[in-house]
């Protein structure tokens, strides 16, 4: 929704929300620069979050969501809405409709928007989600359950233990970024290691072979230098133990 409305009208020069775990960190204990991947977004474009401190203090947004909470789901059913491309189509339409029905003017008429200066593809890529990994020795990195391989040759070794960035996008895409540098990487499924299912005939089988190797102990050789020391007394007494 931001992505649109920074390209459709321009840029907000502050966003007033709630304290929503989306917006803020609410731990206690938390970093007092830590950010969430939406107050970093908005740090890069120039935008200030306002936080409320109840929903009180913005009724004139809560009083709208409650409005469309009920009409805008009658309002898609009557339309005959069922997919997500359909609602997102249909919803430009619904929102110059319902402001020209109930919208009410401000009493500061001055647009609070910048133009934004960047291309679609930067906006994207400063509202994707921002996943900071380190490159191994081989020139790949882990995220989620991928392996993802940079590929590059002779110098593109120096990069070798630095520090890359993945940014994944809303539509799934990933781009892995250095220094601002686009990088080119293939995608390595890892295996999950998962024992293989046993059906009631195979269960029985496969636990006595399990205690079979348990139990199985290593044999030394006849001429192995322990079976000839003494046990118990002295090599000078003469007597030792013979296996």
């Amino acid at each position: 929704m931001l992505h649109d409305h920074i390209l459709a009208p321009a840029l907000p020069v502050a966003l007033y929300s709630d304290k929503h775990s989306i917006f803020r960190i609410n731990a206690k204990d938390a970093d007092p620069e830590a950010e969430t991947q939406f107050s970093r977004a908005a740090r890069e474009l120039g935008i200030e979050c306002i936080h409320a401190h109840s929903p009180q203090a913005k009724g004139h947004v809560e009083r709208a969501n409650q409005t469309l909470q009920d009409r805008l789901v009658n309002e898609m059913r009557l339309a005959g809405i069922n997919d997500i491309d359909s609602a997102n189509a249909w919803l430009s339409g619904y929102i110059k409709d319902y402001n020209r029905r109930f919208a009410v003017e401000h009493k500061d008429s001055s647009d609070a928007h910048l133009a934004y200066p960047g291309t679609p593809a930067e906006l994207a890529r400063t509202l994707s989600v921002h996943v900071t990994g380190t490159l191994s020795k081989t020139l790949s990195c882990q995220y989620e359950n991928l392996l993802l391989q940079i590929e590059a040759t002779g110098t593109g070794l120096r990069l070798r233990g630095t520090k890359i960035t993945v940014h994944e996008h809303f539509d799934g895409r990933k781009e892995l970024l250095w220094k601002k540098r686009k990088l080119t990487y293939s995608v390595i499924d890892k295996p999950l290691r998962q024992a293989s299912v046993a059906d009631g005939k195979s269960v029985n089988t496969r636990v006595d072979k399990a205690m079979a190797l348990r139990n199985t102990g290593h044999k030394p050789a006849p001429d192995y230098p322990w079976r000839n020391m003494p046990i118990g007394k002295s090599a000078s007494d003469g007597q030792c133990a013979t296996l």
